[in-house]
């Protein structure tokens, strides 16, 4: 049996930077930056409470 890919998130150019991410993430794995959040992948869990709360659909899940 071979262990799952992680999965972690990425920001589309969809994002407004409305900061519901930000709020949302409890490993603050979202960052603020300039035009859009950045991802620090490390921190990500891959819970995907940003995707649940993104209003725009900005989000998406990748494998890592």
């Amino acid at each position: 049996m071979t262990a799952a890919t992680p999965l972690t998130v990425v920001v589309t150019l969809k994002c407004t930077a409305c900061g519901a991410c930000l709020i949302t993430c409890p490993e603050r794995a979202l960052v603020a930056a300039p035009g859009r959040p950045d991802v620090v992948a490390e921190r990500c869990t891959g819970c995907l409470a940003c995707v649940e709360v993104c209003p725009r659909d900005a989000i998406e899940e990748v494998r890592a």
